[in-house]
Protein backbone atom coordinates (compact mmCIF):
# COMPACT_ATOMS: atom_id res chain seq x y z
CA UNK A 1 0.00 0.00 0.00
CA UNK A 2 1.34 2.94 -1.28
CA UNK A 3 1.94 5.95 1.56
CA UNK A 4 -0.77 7.99 0.35
CA UNK A 5 -3.58 5.48 0.44
CA UNK A 6 -2.31 4.47 4.03
CA UNK A 7 -3.04 8.25 4.86
CA UNK A 8 -6.23 8.03 3.17
CA UNK A 9 -7.36 4.53 5.23
CA UNK A 10 -5.97 6.09 8.42
CA UNK A 11 -7.84 9.18 8.26
CA UNK A 12 -11.41 7.78 7.27
CA UNK A 13 -10.56 5.28 10.53
CA UNK A 14 -9.86 7.86 12.49
CA UNK A 15 -6.50 7.10 13.57
CA UNK A 16 -4.96 10.75 14.90
CA UNK A 17 -1.93 9.48 16.41
CA UNK A 18 -0.77 7.25 13.21
CA UNK A 19 -2.09 10.11 10.67
CA UNK A 20 1.06 12.73 12.08
CA UNK A 21 3.62 9.92 11.50
CA UNK A 22 2.42 9.07 8.21
CA UNK A 23 2.18 12.53 6.90
CA UNK A 24 6.04 13.18 7.87
CA UNK A 25 7.25 9.64 6.35
CA UNK A 26 5.16 11.39 3.39
CA UNK A 27 7.25 14.57 3.46
CA UNK A 28 10.70 13.00 4.10
CA UNK A 29 9.63 11.11 0.84
CA UNK A 30 9.56 14.11 -1.31
CA UNK A 31 5.83 13.67 -1.79
CA UNK A 32 4.56 17.25 -2.91
CA UNK A 33 2.52 18.67 0.65
CA UNK A 34 -0.98 19.43 -2.13
CA UNK A 35 -0.66 15.59 -2.91
CA UNK A 36 -0.93 14.61 0.16
CA UNK A 37 -3.46 16.85 1.03
CA UNK A 38 -5.56 16.36 -1.88
CA UNK A 39 -5.32 12.46 -2.55
CA UNK A 40 -4.47 11.64 0.93
CA UNK A 41 -6.87 13.77 3.24
CA UNK A 42 -9.50 15.56 1.53
CA UNK A 43 -10.04 12.20 -0.90
CA UNK A 44 -11.05 10.52 2.84
CA UNK A 45 -12.90 12.65 3.78
CA UNK A 46 -15.00 12.72 0.85
CA UNK A 47 -15.17 8.84 1.14
CA UNK A 48 -16.45 9.49 4.60
CA UNK A 49 -19.40 11.79 4.03
CA UNK A 50 -20.52 9.15 1.56
CA UNK A 51 -20.17 6.36 3.87
CA UNK A 52 -22.13 9.34 6.55
CA UNK A 53 -25.20 9.99 3.99
CA UNK A 54 -25.20 6.42 3.41
CA UNK A 55 -25.68 5.27 6.86
CA UNK A 56 -22.90 3.35 6.94
CA UNK A 57 -21.39 5.62 9.88
CA UNK A 58 -22.39 8.13 12.24
CA UNK A 59 -21.44 10.91 13.78
CA UNK A 60 -19.25 9.88 16.15
CA UNK A 61 -17.10 7.85 13.18
CA UNK A 62 -17.30 11.13 11.28
CA UNK A 63 -15.67 13.53 14.22
CA UNK A 64 -13.16 11.28 14.76
CA UNK A 65 -12.00 11.01 11.14
CA UNK A 66 -12.43 14.77 11.00
CA UNK A 67 -10.11 15.43 13.92
CA UNK A 68 -7.40 13.14 12.10
CA UNK A 69 -7.53 14.76 9.20
CA UNK A 70 -7.07 18.28 11.06
CA UNK A 71 -3.82 16.60 13.04
CA UNK A 72 -2.49 15.65 9.63
CA UNK A 73 -3.11 19.10 7.81
CA UNK A 74 -1.56 20.87 11.36
CA UNK A 75 1.83 18.93 10.08
CA UNK A 76 1.03 19.74 6.22
CA UNK A 77 0.50 23.75 7.01
CA UNK A 78 3.26 25.07 7.27
CA UNK A 79 4.76 23.35 3.91
CA UNK A 80 1.51 24.23 2.01
CA UNK A 81 2.41 28.22 3.07
CA UNK A 82 5.38 27.81 1.96
CA UNK A 83 4.56 26.53 -1.40
CA UNK A 84 1.59 29.35 -2.10
CA UNK A 85 -1.15 26.44 -1.50
CA UNK A 86 -4.46 28.36 -1.36
CA UNK A 87 -7.61 26.83 0.25
CA UNK A 88 -10.04 26.39 -2.42
CA UNK A 89 -12.31 29.30 -0.54
CA UNK A 90 -13.60 30.79 2.58
CA UNK A 91 -16.31 30.24 4.97
CA UNK A 92 -17.97 32.20 7.62
CA UNK A 93 -19.54 29.56 9.57
CA UNK A 94 -21.77 30.11 12.82
CA UNK A 95 -25.12 29.55 14.88
CA UNK A 96 -27.48 32.62 14.90
CA UNK A 97 -28.15 34.72 17.80
CA UNK A 98 -30.05 32.98 20.20
CA UNK A 99 -28.61 29.63 19.60
CA UNK A 100 -26.15 27.71 21.84
CA UNK A 101 -25.77 24.44 20.01
CA UNK A 102 -22.55 23.74 18.56
CA UNK A 103 -22.10 20.02 17.94
CA UNK A 104 -23.32 20.28 14.22
CA UNK A 105 -22.19 23.21 13.60
CA UNK A 106 -18.85 22.39 14.71
CA UNK A 107 -19.16 19.29 12.45
CA UNK A 108 -20.32 21.07 9.25
CA UNK A 109 -17.07 23.33 10.33
CA UNK A 110 -14.58 19.92 10.15
CA UNK A 111 -16.57 19.05 7.05
CA UNK A 112 -15.73 22.11 5.22
CA UNK A 113 -12.17 22.15 5.84
CA UNK A 114 -12.23 17.99 4.72
CA UNK A 115 -13.55 19.63 1.38
CA UNK A 116 -10.71 22.53 1.60
CA UNK A 117 -12.25 25.19 2.58
CA UNK A 118 -10.63 27.78 4.90
CA UNK A 119 -13.61 28.56 7.45
CA UNK A 120 -13.89 31.08 10.03
CA UNK A 121 -16.07 29.78 12.95
CA UNK A 122 -17.75 32.83 14.85
CA UNK A 123 -18.84 29.94 17.56
CA UNK A 124 -22.02 30.46 18.81
CA UNK A 125 -25.11 32.82 19.84
CA UNK A 126 -23.50 35.42 16.53
CA UNK A 127 -25.29 38.41 16.33
CA UNK A 128 -26.17 39.79 12.44
CA UNK A 129 -23.37 42.48 13.03
CA UNK A 130 -21.02 39.75 13.41
CA UNK A 131 -21.42 38.19 10.62
CA UNK A 132 -21.41 41.72 9.11
CA UNK A 133 -18.24 42.98 10.90
CA UNK A 134 -16.50 39.57 9.18
CA UNK A 135 -17.98 39.57 5.95
CA UNK A 136 -16.55 43.38 5.69
CA UNK A 137 -12.98 42.43 7.22
CA UNK A 138 -13.19 39.30 4.87
CA UNK A 139 -14.19 40.91 1.35
CA UNK A 140 -12.99 37.78 -0.23
CA UNK A 141 -15.61 35.08 1.48
CA UNK A 142 -17.61 34.08 -0.64
CA UNK A 143 -20.34 32.19 1.22
CA UNK A 144 -21.71 32.69 4.53
CA UNK A 145 -23.05 29.57 6.62
CA UNK A 146 -26.05 30.00 8.66
CA UNK A 147 -27.20 27.39 11.63
CA UNK A 148 -30.15 27.25 13.95
CA UNK A 149 -30.44 24.02 16.09
CA UNK A 150 -33.81 25.16 17.46
CA UNK A 151 -37.18 26.16 15.94
CA UNK A 152 -37.35 29.25 17.94
CA UNK A 153 -34.06 30.72 17.05
CA UNK A 154 -35.09 30.25 13.29
CA UNK A 155 -36.43 33.66 13.44
CA UNK A 156 -32.88 34.85 13.63
CA UNK A 157 -31.93 33.28 10.77
CA UNK A 158 -34.26 35.32 8.80
CA UNK A 159 -32.70 38.34 10.73
CA UNK A 160 -29.20 37.82 9.73
CA UNK A 161 -30.04 37.41 5.81
CA UNK A 162 -32.20 40.69 6.13
CA UNK A 163 -29.29 43.00 8.00
CA UNK A 164 -26.75 41.22 5.68
CA UNK A 165 -29.30 42.61 2.64
CA UNK A 166 -29.88 46.08 4.19
CA UNK A 167 -26.23 46.30 4.88
CA UNK A 168 -25.61 46.02 1.29
CA UNK A 169 -23.72 42.80 0.97
CA UNK A 170 -26.42 40.15 0.14
CA UNK A 171 -25.01 40.57 -3.39
CA UNK A 172 -21.36 39.85 -2.37
CA UNK A 173 -21.71 36.43 -0.82
CA UNK A 174 -24.05 32.73 -1.45
CA UNK A 175 -26.06 32.41 1.82
CA UNK A 176 -26.19 28.37 3.08
CA UNK A 177 -28.34 27.45 6.34
CA UNK A 178 -28.82 24.74 7.76
CA UNK A 179 -29.50 22.93 11.53
CA UNK A 180 -32.53 20.07 12.63
CA UNK A 181 -35.81 22.57 12.13
CA UNK A 182 -34.65 23.86 9.05
CA UNK A 183 -36.37 22.62 5.63
CA UNK A 184 -35.76 23.54 1.94
CA UNK A 185 -39.06 25.25 2.43
CA UNK A 186 -37.50 27.65 5.30
CA UNK A 187 -34.62 28.18 2.86
CA UNK A 188 -36.33 29.34 0.24
CA UNK A 189 -38.72 31.33 2.25
CA UNK A 190 -36.11 33.49 3.54
CA UNK A 191 -34.34 33.58 -0.18
CA UNK A 192 -30.98 31.19 1.19
CA UNK A 193 -28.67 30.03 -1.57
CA UNK A 194 -28.69 26.44 -0.29
CA UNK A 195 -30.04 24.40 2.68
CA UNK A 196 -28.29 21.17 3.83
CA UNK A 197 -29.71 18.16 5.98
CA UNK A 198 -26.57 17.29 7.35
CA UNK A 199 -22.50 17.86 7.26
CA UNK A 200 -21.38 16.18 4.20
CA UNK A 201 -24.12 17.34 2.53
CA UNK A 202 -22.99 21.20 3.44
CA UNK A 203 -19.83 20.17 2.34
CA UNK A 204 -20.77 19.13 -1.26
CA UNK A 205 -23.09 22.30 -1.78
CA UNK A 206 -20.48 24.77 -0.10
CA UNK A 207 -18.38 23.40 -3.29
CA UNK A 208 -21.21 23.46 -5.84
CA UNK A 209 -22.07 27.54 -4.18
CA UNK A 210 -18.36 28.21 -4.55
CA UNK A 211 -18.41 27.00 -8.22
CA UNK A 212 -21.69 29.61 -8.48
CA UNK A 213 -19.97 32.09 -7.08
CA UNK A 214 -16.75 32.14 -9.41
CA UNK A 215 -18.75 31.51 -13.09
Amino acid sequence: MSIIKEIAAAVETGKSKVVGGLVETALAEGIDPAVILNEGMIAAMGVVGEKFKNNEIFVPEMLIAARAMKKGVEILQPQLQKQGVEPIGKIILGTVAGDLHDIGKNLVGMMLEGAGFKVIDLGVDVPAEKFIETMKANPDCKIVALSALLTSTMPAITSTIKAIEDAGLRNTVLIMIGGAPVTQAFADEVGADGYSEDAASAAELAKKLFAQANK
